[in-house]
């Protein structure tokens, strides 16, 4: 453990930083969406390629989560998050110069690689330099994602109406710029334990769950397309593959004197429930909000605009909810508000599978179910931010990767079922209405997990 930050004010200075990297992160994960059309037309494309900008970036962030979190415990937090934002911020500039479509696509994993190495880099710092006010500060976490989320959209519609798809990218660069200097300036060194040898990366688990996922994520893409008969086989062979690099992966963990990922943190006694209840709880409500837009325009006629801003009012309910439950969190414990928090969502969920009230428009009835869908989701993310780092401290950087990644594979298994499901449907609106009302019952039967989540009340 290194030494904790004396004064408020060098506390707040750093969190600051670490917000800003937090919030460039999180505005990336969805202006880019809004540039697609764009970006086809500029570099004169097809769909298909131009919708890998965004596969190769959930593949890149997805694989270097827990390798970030490695690097930062190997190397230090400080070190790893100041090469993040380097890398992220040139890969920004890479692709807003690119001229070609496998360039960019290459680029984007780049990004996604860089941007994957700042939740676990900066909830490490925290953890380390914090002190007793730790569980607070990371806490916070939950309340910068949502302002990205809303406002990526909006600067991602200004910059392609009025200048050009590659300010999209380009935005990234002065922010980026500003992270490494104030990063390099305010965030303190790291003094990592030299008691034990350096051990070497392991490479072949890398190797294992990067294969693992690639194949799923390409099983998932092919199993959406029109035409799946012919590509049946290629459906059935990549999903096998998938399946079996990630048997091998866990096969590999367990017997390596130097796993890239303890199985202990995967599986294990508390940290399981706690990656299981991160999956169902958040990943799979991220997934379904990701697809509001789409369910609005097909069920109700929603205009794109219109559909698009529905999503403000999940994530101002998130912002509002979550700093709210990190005031009351040393006072109800874990628990409680993942219980209060999942009722809340449930109700939305279930608002968005029904038809409007007699009286209420679609858009005032569906901003309604998104805004206590993100109310639900603000008030249980401090408790599971903390419920896992509480555990294992000194390996808080994994463990932040680990969570981050157990919400990332909820949120694509959502989207790609669903996905693969509505290209083989015509009525798209009526479908969607059924995917909300079955992510509702799955949220109640997950109210049984929540008894087995490790309690905690007061600072840890």
């Amino acid at each position: 453990m290194t030494d904790t930050v004396s004064t408020p004010a060098r506390r707040n200075a750093i969190f600051a930083v670490i917000a800003m990297a937090l919030l460039m992160m999180s505005i990336d994960s969805t202006i880019v969406a809004t540039a697609l059309h764009a970006i086809q037309q500029g570099l004169d494309t097809s769909i298909n390629l131009v919708g890998w900008t965004i596969t190769a970036y959930s593949f890149g962030f997805v694989l270097m989560l827990p390798i970030s979190g490695k690097l930062a415990e190997r190397y230090g937090r400080r070190r790893v998050f100041i090469a993040s934002s380097v890398a992220f911020t040139l890969a920004s500039f890479g692709c807003g110069v690119a001229d070609n479509i496998y360039v960019l696509i290459i680029l984007r994993a780049v990004q996604a690689a860089g941007g994957a190495g700042f939740t676990p880099t900066a909830t490490g710092i925290i953890v380390d330099h914090f002190g007793p006010t730790r569980d607070r500060y990371v806490s916070l976490f939950g309340s910068i994602f949502p302002v990205g989320a809303m406002i990526g959209p909006i600067f991602g519609g200004y910059f392609v109406t009025y200048a050009s798809w590659r300010y999209v990218f380009f935005v990234n660069v002065p922010i980026g710029l500003a992270i490494f200097l104030l990063a390099w300036h305010f965030i303190p060194h790291d003094h990592p334990s030299s008691d034990s040898p350096v051990k070497k990366m392991d490479s072949k688990g890398i190797a294992l769950l990067g294969c693992a996922l690639l194949s799923g994520m390409l099983a998932a893409t092919v199993l959406g397309e029109q035409g799946l008969g012919s590509k049946l086989l290629l459906f059935v062979a990549l999903l096998l593959l998938a399946i079996v690099c990630l048997v091998l992966f866990f096969r590999h963990i367990r017997h390596s004197d130097a796993p890239f990922i303890h199985p202990r943190f995967i599986y294990g006694p508390d940290f399981g429930v706690v990656n299981l209840v991160n999956m169902i709880f958040s990943g799979f409500s991220i997934g379904a909000m990701a697809l509001v837009p789409l369910y609005a325009i097909n069920r109700y006629d929603i205009s794109a605009v219109g559909s698009g801003t529905l999503l403000t009012a999940q994530g101002a309910a998130a912002m509002i909810c979550s700093l709210t439950a990190v005031m009351l969190l040393r006072r109800t414990g874990y628990r409680l508000p993942l219980y209060v928090g999942s009722v809340v969502t449930i109700v939305g969920l279930i608002l968005l599978a029904l038809p409007p009230m007699a009286g209420t428009s679609p858009y005032v009835w569906l901003a309604f179910a998104a805004f206590l869908v993100g109310a639900g989701n603000g008030a249980i993310n401090p408790s599971m931010r903390n419920a896992g780092l509480q555990l294992a401290p000194e390996s808080s950087s994994m463990l932040a990767a680990l969570r981050t990644l157990s919400l990332q594979i909820g949120a694509i298994a959502t989207i790609s079922i669903v996905a693969a499901v509505l290209a083989h449907q015509n009525n798209m609106g009526e479908i969607l209405a059924w995917v909300y009302g079955i992510l509702a019952a799955i949220r109640v039967v997950g109210l049984l997990l929540v008894k087995y989540v490790p309690e905690q009340r007061g600072a840890w």
